[in-house]
């Protein structure tokens, strides 16, 4: 299994290899396109309905970029919420970028700081599993990598501005089923990077504790405390089967 795993993932590569930088961001980047399109748009309408003007709900999508912090931010505002209290709740959901761009680091160590900086700033849940994937196997393109990034915001963006224009005629997006868009995207990502026990393992331990966190109270933290947990007993089993 091992061995057609790793025969397929070197197949892969060369014909990645083969084919232009954009043709392959675009095959790559394809799968986390079509989730944005329903979620993006869902942003938008609710923005739409919450007030917000089209240009407010444009310039979020292109200056934050966050889906999850932008639909709970587009909440807080609906709530009549300070200024201040929606940004210090949003930096508290994004947290989790600080361990996401340090696990992509040491892959842009030849990489010049702006090429990092804006690399960093199109990082999301989406492109950073795809990207973990991507470098895993050896593709490390740059063009490839900032394409990726580019196409997937400029595709956020564009599906906001579409759901915001629709705003009007849709009178609730729940009935639609499109908020399940996201999770399900992220199962998806979540099944690409799953190789081995160890993997299923990790991933089972982190949404249970995820869910306990959530419970307990501690929402807001849940993700970033659930990751650490996850990566420290994924380290601490791996060590101790090289021990063996």
């Amino acid at each position: 299994m091992k061995e057609r795993f790793s025969v397929s993932t070197d197949a892969m590569t060369r014909d990645e290899a083969a084919s232009s930088p954009l043709v392959s961001a675009l095959r790559q980047v394809a799968p986390i396109i079509m989730g944005y399109i329903p979620v993006g748009a869902a942003f938008g309408v609710l923005a739409h309905k919450t007030g917000l003007s089209m240009l407010s709900t444009v310039l979020m999508s292109v200056m934050v970029y966050a889906g999850s912090a932008q639909l709970i931010a587009v909440a807080l505002f609906a709530a009549g919420v300070p200024p201040l209290s929606i940004v210090a709740t949003t930096f508290v959901v994004n947290l989790r970028h600080l361990l996401m761009s340090a696990s992509l680091a040491p892959n842009l160590g030849r990489w010049r700081v702006w090429e990092q900086a804006m690399f960093s700033f199109e990082i999301t849940d989406e492109s950073f599993a795809l990207h973990s994937a991507r470098y895993a196997r050896g593709d490390s393109s740059k063009a490839v990598s900032i394409l990726i990034n580019a196409m997937a915001h400029v595709s956020w963006c564009a599906a906001s501005w579409v759901g915001y224009l629709a705003g009007g005629a849709i009178p609730d997006v729940k009935p639609l089923g499109i908020d399940y868009a996201l999770p399900a995207m992220f199962i998806a990502l979540l099944v690409m990077q799953t190789r081995n026990g160890l993997h299923v393992l990790v991933a089972g331990f982190s949404g249970l504790a995820s869910i306990a966190l959530i419970q307990a109270g501690a929402d807001r933290w849940s993700v970033i405390i659930a990751t650490v947990l996850g990566a420290t007993l994924g380290a601490g089993v791996e060590s101790w089967m090289k021990r063996r």
